[in-house]
């Protein structure tokens, strides 16, 4: 399973608070827009999705 961000439950206005949180470095964002996971790089731990204030991480 990948994890993925809902647009319509992510805010997209300010720096994305999961960014930080992913120990390998798979989440990226360009300014202020909708953050993104380097499926690659991306190891499914979950703690982005645990720590999402908007629960806007999910597994597809």
């Amino acid at each position: 399973m990948a994890l993925t961000i809902n647009p319509s439950a992510c805010p997209q206005n300010h720096r994305c608070p999961i960014i930080p949180v992913c120990s390998v470095g798979a989440i990226s964002q360009a300014g202020y827009g909708l953050p993104e996971i380097d499926e690659v790089t991306c190891i499914e731990c979950g703690k982005c999705a645990k720590y999402c204030p908007m629960h806007a991480v999910q597994n597809k």
